[in-house]
């Protein structure tokens, strides 16, 4: 089974740095909105950690995008 590419994690948590930017939301909000760790969503987005699909959806409900939506990036 081939392992996730680590450039597809970093570019997922740049997406979603994008998305809570363009929301004017702190990693401290996301956070507390998609019931995460402070740190844990700043790991994501530095692309130092994999993410749940349930982790993922968490923070697709809080911007109120689909799931899909987070994968919108050049592999």
């Amino acid at each position: 089974m081939k392992q996730i590419n680590e450039n597809t994690i970093f570019k997922l948590g740049q997406k979603i740095r994008v998305e809570r930017q363009k929301r004017r939301i702190s990693q401290e909000k996301l956070a507390e909105l998609s019931d995460l760790n402070r740190n844990f969503i700043g790991m994501v987005e530095r692309g130092e950690t994999n993410i749940t699909v349930k982790n993922l959806e968490n923070i697709a409900n809080v911007f109120e995008i689909n799931l899909s939506e987070l994968f919108n990036f050049v592999i």
